[in-house]
């Protein structure tokens, strides 16, 4: 069965390229992403890591950083190649996350057809994730080798399961999503290996929980994890923190692929493992929408085995070389065209930190890392959970346009929100600010 899945896996490979490039081509930078780069530069020029935002004038001392290597990276991709480095790195971590999906596919003998077809079906289903560039794309990238280790140990047991601590000790130290990587890895152990090899499994989960400490923030990243747990964003389930919801377009196309895709997960019959990974993950996409993506990528090789095992070669070799050009270029078109990114543009920031004086100015998420970025100072930005949590409450009731956030305004001279957004709607009504300028996407605003 092995050797028919290794020459029947172009198609599979095929998609996982076509989806690196769509990245390539439709990719943007979104909020969460250039507040790494700033924070990585900060530590380069201290020499040592900040114990608070070091950009922002709101209070945030005690900050633990934990991932501090994230953002050295995003710092080093901004310094060589700006926006289009961090567009690079995406475009890297989509194609590790999908080239691992694809070579699990292939050890779980999925018919090659059905491999390409749910690995298309990830991408689109959350396409937010794949095409927008965040903090999150480290554990977009090792998320599915994590599951692929998980699952080839499963198969045929080895000590190549002792690649899984290292794996999410690196994991640790780039993004705080770890945590569903340890979880997912206690499942297995405790469900599934801990029956056959048990004290091996008990050393292993030992070594799994130090991994989520091994950070420059020691014992301290417990608070860390326990400050992006417990802030205000996921608390009050604002932005990616929110729930799914009927009434968004991104989501709807997220239920309508994402629920056939568990449907047929879970006709395969999975291991007992799987399964409660399967289940604990469905309840968290619909409590957040951003954990979709682990139940995607974790449920698409169950799916795929609904369908049967692999068998005669699908495509030619040479017609898979010939295919292959497609997804080349449009790798290449992608690397020359200009780097997307919503908000303000580059004129209409700099005249915010001229209008500001020195002051710290009040923005958008994503205007304010890029103010951030630039060695502007603002009152309040990502990480928000770094932050006071009646702040942290505070800045998300005014980007809500609620009257509740009105009060961060005392704290600033000088605003920069997106054009037509809540805040920019309530401050055009509001007496104290008049409009200095705008542009396409944001409108900046000075205090009368």
């Amino acid at each position: 069965m092995e050797r028919a899945a290794r020459s029947s896996s172009g198609l599979t490979w095929l998609a996982a390229a076509f989806g690196a490039a769509a990245c390539a081509l439709a990719g943007e930078i979104g909020a969460d992403s250039r507040w790494l780069a700033a924070v990585g530069a900060a530590i380069v020029r201290l020499g040592r890591i900040p114990h608070a935002i070091p950009y922002a004038t709101a209070p945030s001392n005690g900050w633990h950083d934990a991932p501090a290597l994230g953002q050295l990276c995003f710092h080093a991709l901004e310094v060589a190649l700006g926006d289009r480095g961090l567009l690079l790195a995406q475009v890297a971590a989509v194609g590790v996350a999908l080239a691992a999906l694809a070579v699990d596919l292939r050890r779980a003998g999925a018919r090659d057809g059905a491999g390409a077809a749910v690995v298309l079906a990830v991408v689109a289903a959350v396409p937010a994730t794949f095409f927008v560039v965040r903090a999150q794309l480290f554990s977009l990238a090792l998320f599915p080798v994590l599951a692929a280790i998980l699952r080839d140990d499963a198969r045929r047991p080895s000590r190549r399961i002792w690649l899984a601590p290292p794996l999410l000790a690196l994991w640790a130290n780039l993004h705080g999503g770890v945590l569903v990587g340890a979880a997912l890895a206690g499942t297995y152990l405790v469900l599934h290996r801990a029956r056959r090899a048990p004290r091996s499994t008990a050393a292993l989960l030992a070594c799994v929980a130090a991994a989520l400490v091994a950070t420059p923030a020691g014992l301290r990243s417990v608070d860390y994890y326990r400050a992006v747990l417990g802030g205000a964003t996921a608390a009050t389930h604002f932005g990616l923190w929110a729930p799914l919801s009927l009434h968004s377009g991104l989501d709807l196309l997220t239920i309508a692929i994402g629920l056939p895709l568990l449907v047929c997960a879970l006709r395969s019959r999975p291991p007992a493992w799987e399964l409660v990974a399967l289940v604990a993950l469905a309840a968290m996409s619909v409590e957040a929408q951003r954990d979709a993506v682990w139940l995607l990528l974790l449920a698409a090789v169950p799916a795929a085995r609904a369908f049967g095992s692999a068998g005669a070669g699908v495509l030619s070799h040479r017609t898979v070389v010939l295919c292959a050009f497609v997804p080349v270029a449009m790798l290449a078109l992608g690397a020359a065209r200009p780097v997307a990114a919503s908000g303000g543009g580059q004129r209409l920031l700099r005249e915010a930190a001229r209008a500001a004086h020195g002051t710290p100015i009040l923005a958008d998420p994503v205007d304010a890392e890029r103010l951030a970025a630039d060695g502007t100072r603002i009152w309040i930005g990502n990480p928000l959970e770094a932050f006071r949590p009646a702040d942290q409450r505070a800045y998300l009731d005014w980007l809500r346009g609620d009257a509740r956030g009105d009060r961060v305004l005392a704290h600033v001279r000088v605003v920069v929100t997106l054009r037509g957004g809540e805040p920019q709607l309530r401050l055009a009504s509001d007496s104290s600010f008049r409009e200095l300028d705008r542009d396409a996407g944001a409108v900046l605003y000075g205090r009368r």
